[in-house]
């Protein structure tokens, strides 16, 4: 008996050794948010099966022409995408709109079932490649009023200060319903989802997803993106509206080492350089039918403007009323935790050129010169600082 007892002994110690510690919760980019209901915990966990776990075949409506076979081929744990699952897109270089749609855009799908042909850019048209952005905190950013998005823009840039973030204007689809208190001009609403801020909310992300991503018909985007015809559904409203409600409830990023003495020198430094003119620190929630998002304050470090990032970065297309050379200023949560998404390594800026965060600020224009500028002409120990910020976010 005591053999037996010495065995088990050995093999619970052996397991516990065996077995990781769970990650702590700031070292994760996924998991609901806090406060939500039994039923609501329930429509999460049914989207997180619908976005992660379910594989389309030619069997259950994928393609024939397609870039991924999912969801969550695209957002490993919910973080930014590699270069691997990069989107190209194509057809409109200014505000008349994408000139290319009778030839497969504005989304390139270059991947087919057997005995289809990927498409290919056509010629006479721009193109850019987009990485798949990250998840986590969306819906915090969907609850922020449009009225607190416009007191952030200056496309005047009637203060001086070189920033002049501008709104995307937009024609929102049909199916779409608009925010509390909606502003509106001359027809158009604020986007602010998506590297151009095209997307409205997260139904029209999510929608135009499976149909321009994976060749996914439904009742909000009915057309094939093959033929042109309007299907019967490939996927149900139930199945969308669940993907919709957990992107809406992944938590958002949680700041590592905040009352580390290095880091907090480097939120100074970010300031000082004229970086939260732009990755603007913190933004309100509005009301809200989850109550966990509604009237909360909100650390995403972005104003979810476009601004003009100048000719670098300038790939020559653009969407809504956006300029080619405009982008909206990506929220830096979750920073320092890209590289866990993205293979161990960096992969920043719309198309993941940028290998380190430094790299990214080198390659800031336009817009973002002076404060380029700025960190150039900092002191290694404020440059170090303001990196070590960077990657606890």
């Amino acid at each position: 008996m005591r053999l037996v007892l010495l065995l088990v002994s050995l093999v619970l110690v052996g397991c516990h050794k065996l077995m990781p510690d769970a990650p702590a919760e700031d070292q994760l980019l996924d998991g609901p948010v806090d406060g939500l209901s039994t039923d609501e915990q329930a429509r999460f966990l049914a989207g997180d099966v619908a976005f992660n776990d379910e594989v389309f075949t030619s069997a259950t409506g994928l393609g024939p022409l397609f870039v991924s076979t999912s969801c969550g081929s695209c957002h490993a744990g919910d973080g930014r995408g590699h270069p691997f699952t990069s989107l190209t897109r194509f057809g409109q270089n200014d505000g008349t709109g994408n000139q290319f749609l009778d030839q497969g855009g504005p989304q390139l799908q270059h991947r087919a079932l057997p005995g289809f042909t990927p498409e290919e850019v056509p010629a006479g048209t721009t193109s850019t490649r987009l990485l798949p952005p990250p998840n986590t905190g969306l819906g915090f950013l969907d609850a922020v009023p449009d009225a607190m998005i416009l007191a952030l823009a200056d496309p005047a840039d009637l203060d001086g200060d070189g920033i002049s973030g501008t709104p995307n204007w937009i024609t929102t689809p049909a199916y779409i319903t608009h925010r509390p208190a909606p502003v509106e001009q001359g027809g158009k609403h604020i986007g602010r989802f998506g590297r151009k801020a095209a997307a409205y909310d997260l139904l029209q992300q999510t929608a135009n997803a499976y149909n321009q991503d994976i060749g996914i018909t439904s009742n909000y985007e009915p057309v094939d993106t093959y033929t042109g015809a309007i299907l019967d559904p490939e996927v149900s409203n139930s199945t969308v509206d669940q993907v919709v409600f957990y992107l809406l409830t992944l938590k958002a990023p949680i700041q590592r080492d905040k009352d580390d003495p290095q880091v907090i020198s480097g939120e100074q430094v970010f300031t000082a350089v004229g970086c939260a003119k732009c990755h603007t620190p913190e933004l309100v929630t509005g009301p809200s039918p989850i109550a966990p998002l509604a009237n909360k304050t909100v650390r995403p470090y972005s104003d979810l403007l476009l601004h003009d990032m100048g000719s670098g970065l300038d790939d020559g297309y653009t969407e809504g009323s956006a300029l080619t050379s405009e982008w909206r200023t990506p929220p830096l949560w979750g920073l320092g935790l890209s590289s866990d998404s993205q293979g161990g390594s960096y992969f920043l800026l719309h198309d993941g050129r940028a290998t380190t965060i430094e790299q990214a600020i080198e390659a800031h224009d336009g817009e973002g010169q002076a404060s380029r500028i700025a960190y150039q002409q900092l002191s290694t120990t404020d440059r170090e600082a303001l990196l070590r910020f960077l990657e606890s976010l």
